[in-house]
């Protein structure tokens, strides 16, 4: 163990007094007292702490431009906070003889619908019993999954259709991804003259070998994912059938919506 050398306290003069250690002496030809001398204020601690700091952000913000720069994330934070693909009112509907109150949504099902759904869900503050109205082409499997089982946890009954400001509902579609969003209703209510359409979900062939094992797994985890999501929301398992019967959309006549249990009521206003 080293110890350090320690130099005794200066002296102005053999005789005067001790002085502050490694404190210069004074300028005799000064008045000014050398505590209030001028000090630095910036040394290399001070300049440590700046370049670590800005070795940080240039980290983070490194990680974030890359995050957002892949299009699946730009697609999610775009379709959250900028222009969501989904439109949404709340509107006061007459059913089985009384006012309910209903969330009316209309669009593609986008990269973050489930969160957007989730949010307008809370700021219509709808109960069980009150209806999510749906106007869709379709889009997103997987938002849609999310979106039937938020209206499944909270009760609520889903319809197709639009409606406006009085509350007058007018027949609609609701297609491909949007029938499973559809059937996360608690009672899914048929209206006289909306159309549900099914098809296969289907994605673009990779040319490799290898990717087209990994396709046909995909796909057979996708379909056996629908097919566990329909049945514990009491469709009948014929509607992977009917699902995979056309890559085109198949509109279902009301007979088979009965018969494939997507529709469990008949729309009644009075």
């Amino acid at each position: 163990m080293r110890i350090p050398k320690v130099e005794p306290p200066s002296r102005a003069s053999a005789d005067g007094p001790a002085r502050p250690w490694g404190s210069p002496p004074a300028d005799p030809g000064s008045d000014k007292p050398t505590s209030q001398l001028p000090r630095r204020r910036f040394g290399r601690n001070s300049l440590m702490s700046v370049l670590f700091a800005v070795l940080i952000l240039a980290l983070w913000g490194g990680r974030a431009y890359q995050d957002l720069s892949s299009p699946s994330a730009w697609a999610y934070w775009k379709d959250l906070y900028f222009s969501p693909s989904l439109t949404s009112s709340v509107v006061q509907i007459g059913m089985n003889g009384r006012e309910v109150p209903a969330l009316a949504i209309k669009g593609e099902i986008g990269a973050a619908a489930a969160s957007w759904f989730r949010e307008k869900l809370d700021e219509a503050k709808l109960v069980p019993g009150d209806v999510v109205l749906m106007s869709s082409p379709g889009g997103r499997l997987d938002q849609a999954l999310i979106m039937g089982e938020v209206i499944r946890s909270r009760g609520l009954t889903t319809m197709v259709g639009t409606a406006d400001s009085k509350g007058s509902v007018r027949a609609s579609y609701c297609a491909s991804a949007c029938v499973l969003a559809y059937a996360g209703g608690k009672i899914r209510e048929a209206f006289p003259g909306s159309v549900l359409g099914v098809h296969q979900f289907t994605r673009e062939i990779p040319k490799d070998a290898e990717s087209r094992r990994d396709l046909v797994a995909d796909t057979q985890k996708t379909t056996g994912m629908i097919l566990e999501y329909m049945t514990r929301m009491g469709v009948s398992p014929s509607i992977l059938q009917a699902m995979s019967a056309t890559r085109d959309i198949r509109w279902l006549k009301q007979d088979e919506v009965f018969d494939l249990k997507l529709a469990t009521d008949r729309y009644r206003k009075d």
